[in-house]
């Protein structure tokens, strides 16, 4: 493993490559991450921590973000030891960091502490300059004597930073558009599949989870696409492609509200009406009966 230097802060750190004096081990490594890390891979040398690159991103460097709770997995398939990224450094907080501050709040928007690693950021040179200057700021702070702007200007400059990524995100969905709507056309056949086939009986109702995983990418970040692309999240779309096939079989069909709600893999028909009616406003007796 590495031998890493003293922290100077006891719930955030940045550390860089160039500080590690030895890496040893790792192959096959898994661990129980207590902490939210942010990985910055520079292009420069192969990591043995896996991640994904398509031809059309950046290739200046690659951020991979990891939440608590998560398990980190060191995986080298040439057996070879790999050289350390010198340019490489991590970005390591304690949730308790922003604990009593407004970022506690904006976590949650954060969605790609939770995308796959091969859902990466892929970074130009311009983007890594932006968002190593913030890191250098915090260094800053936590390398001088603590005072009472210290624990406010270390938050407010890892949430700018954050931010930063929340944009460069945005450009990469941008960037990604063929592939964007690769994936939604899947995800809708996907839906369409699921009917079609009486999958509905047997599994229910489609979640998130299922579509993304059927799709090979993270509920996570399937959702953030098609709401970059659409305006709409995973689950709404599901949400509006049930309605639709409700009103079809509520008006072409003399089914039972309850018969209807079972082919829609919904267990309890009760969970059926209340979802028709929150989404049209009427229950789906009064929309038959309106039409």
């Amino acid at each position: 493993m590495g031998a890493l230097p003293k922290p100077k802060h006891q719930l955030v750190s940045v550390i860089r490559n160039q500080d590690i004096k030895t890496v040893s081990g790792l192959q096959g490594v898994k661990v129980i991450n207590h902490l939210y890390v942010i990985i910055f891979k520079s292009s420069n040398v192969c990591s043995s921590f896996s991640y994904g690159r398509s031809s059309y991103d950046h290739e200046e460097g690659t951020l991979v973000f990891t939440a608590p709770g998560q398990v980190m997995e060191f995986n080298n398939d040439s057996g070879e030891e790999q050289p350390i990224d010198p340019e490489g450094w991590s970005l390591v907080f304690h949730p308790d960091v922003f604990k009593k501050s407004d970022l506690a709040d904006k976590m949650s928007k954060y969605s790609f502490f939770h995308y796959d690693s091969n859902e990466a950021l892929h970074i130009s040179d311009d983007e890594r300059t932006a968002i190593e200057d913030l890191l250098h700021k915090i260094v800053q702070e936590y390398n001088q004597t603590l005072d009472r702007h210290s624990q406010h200007l270390i938050v407010s400059n890892l949430g700018l930073f954050l931010d930063y990524c929340v944009r460069f995100y945005d450009r990469q969905f941008f960037a990604r558009t063929n592939l964007n709507s690769d994936i939604m056309s899947k995800f809708e056949r996907l839906l369409i599949h699921h009917y079609d086939t009486d999958q509905a009986l047997q599994k229910g109702v489609p979640s998130v989870d299922f579509c993304a995983k059927e799709l090979n990418v993270s509920s996570n970040y399937l959702s953030d696409l098609l709401k970059k692309e659409t305006g709409k999240t995973a689950l709404e779309h599901i949400h509006l492609f049930l309605i639709d096939k409700a009103k079809t079989s509520l008006l072409n069909s003399s089914d039972t509200i309850s018969q209807i709600g079972y082919s829609l893999g919904f267990e309890y028909p009760q969970h059926f009406s209340n979802l028709f009616k929150q989404k049209t406003g009427y229950s789906p007796s009064e929309f038959r009966n309106l039409n």
